[in-house]
Formats: structure tokens, sequence, C-alpha cells
């Protein structure tokens, strides 16, 4: 087993994953059978939200913060802060443990005593983060489209499939961002505590670029902007933006093996 860390973080980490998904799915499911209730009141809504500071109201609910369609409820209430904070949280806190964690508790030195090149122990790890990831993106998208038809939320699987991709794939850059201090400084905190920093910043950044000029041109250095700019619960995935995850996910993960291929273990 301990030959193939992907299955052996997989296998680790199996318990802590399965109340992952039901919290999510839980919460997922509570706020979509919400929509009838407030899909009936939406003008009250509307005018509640409106009366809001507009830093206030785009901090919290996104540009649009209407509750009056089923997309608009969906993003304020899901896709704009609440989804992507929950794939923040496990991916950041899967990519700072991944290899600073195992440094810390002192195993890491039973992993690279085996017969693997360093940079195979932290790709089997950063491959781990990605297929739990996904596979809690998938839990997710199951959940908010059965909740849907139960429902009565006219919005294609696609559409949602695309939205939570997008928000999966915002977790995952960050992970990459933890994964990589981890491996290079060795410090589980410093890694969760500077990637967390960055994530609010980016996020600070996008919700209040609408409302503050002097932050909107600058608003495209928060990779929030790339989640929820182009709207993919209604317009789908950009690609651009998708490729600018990718890109700072692979350079983070290339910098990530490097520094721990190099780097003397505290162990």
């Amino acid at each position: 087993m301990l030959r193939n860390i992907f299955l052996k973080v997989l296998r680790d980490q199996r318990r802590a994953f399965i109340w992952w998904c039901l919290g999510l799915a839980l919460l997922t499911l509570y706020i979509v059978l919400l929509y009838p209730s407030i899909h009936q009141n939406s003008a009250q809504f509307s005018k509640m939200v409106n009366s809001l500071p507009e830093a206030l109201r785009n901090a919290f609910l996104g540009e649009s913060g209407d509750f009056s369609s089923p997309t608009g409820f969906l993003n304020s209430e899901l896709f704009f802060m609440m989804l992507p904070l929950i794939f923040l949280f496990y991916a950041i806190g899967m990519g700072s443990k991944a290899i600073a964690g195992e440094e810390e508790r002192g195993t890491l030195d039973l992993l690279a005593s085996y017969p693997l090149r360093r940079y195979r122990i932290a790709a089997g790890k950063f491959a781990a983060l990605a297929a739990a990831t996904g596979a809690l993106a998938f839990v997710f998208w199951l959940t908010l489209t059965l909740g849907g038809m139960a429902v009565k939320i006219e919005i294609g699987w696609g559409r949602m499939a695309e939205a939570t991709l997008s928000a999966a794939l915002l977790g995952l850059a960050f992970g990459s961002i933890a994964l990589m201090l981890g491996c290079a400084f060795g410090k589980r905190g410093l890694a969760t505590g500077v990637t967390s920093a960055l994530a609010v910043g980016s996020y600070l950044l996008n919700s209040l670029g609408p409302s503050v000029k002097a932050l909107k041109p600058y608003r495209i250095l928060s990779l929030f902007y790339y989640n929820t700019g182009g709207n993919p619960l209604v317009n789908g995935l950009n690609g651009w933006h998708v490729l600018v995850f990718c890109t700072v996910t692979a350079v983070c993960l290339a910098a990530a093996l490097w520094a721990f291929d190099r780097r003397d273990l505290s162990v």
C-alpha cells in the first residue's frame, strides 16, 4: 500500500471524506428546499437585499442579489460564496497536511524510506487531493440536481455541473498553493495560514471590486473573479477562466515537486 501513495491517502482520508460528503449534501438539500418559500416572497427579499449597502450586498450575495429566479437564488445562496468556501476549506486543509502534516507528525520519514522518488510522493498526494475534490464536487452536483428536480428548479444539469466544476477548480488551485508551501517549508500552519490569507484577499478583491472603483481594474488578479465573473450557472464555463485555474494549479504543482525533491526534511 505504501508503494501507491494515491490509494494510501484516499484510504486514510475515507472517514473524513464521508463526513464531508454528508455535511455538504445536507447543507445543499436544506438550501434547495428553501427555494419555494423564498420564491413566493421574492419581492420582499429583493426589497430587503436592495436596502443593504452596495458593498455589503456584493460581498455576501454577489452583484445580482436576485431571489426571483432559480439562477439568481442559487448564485446568491450557494455558488457565489458558500460552495467556494467549502471547497477552499477542504482543499487547503488537505493540501497543507499532505506533506507538511506528515513531516510534523514524524511519519514522512517512513514514506521517504521506501524506494520512491520524492516527487512521486508529492505527485501522489496531489492526485489524491484532486480526486477527492472532484468526488466532493460530484456529491454536491448530484444532491443539487436531485433536490432541484424535487422543487422544480428549472436549470439544466449541465449548467449546474459547469458551475460546480468552476468552484471545484478554484478550491483545487488554492489547494495546490497550500501543497506547494507545505513542500517548500514543511510547516502545516504556515501553509494553511498563508494560503487562507491569499484566499481571503482574493475574495475581498473580487467582491468589493464592483463597488470600489480603485479595486475594479484589479479584479482580474483574483482567482474568485474567474469562478464567478463569467456566471457559469447561466453562461457555462469560460474556457479562458478554466485555463487560468489549470495554469495556477500546474505551476504550483511543479514548484511543489521541485521544492520537495530538493529540500532537507526535518525528520
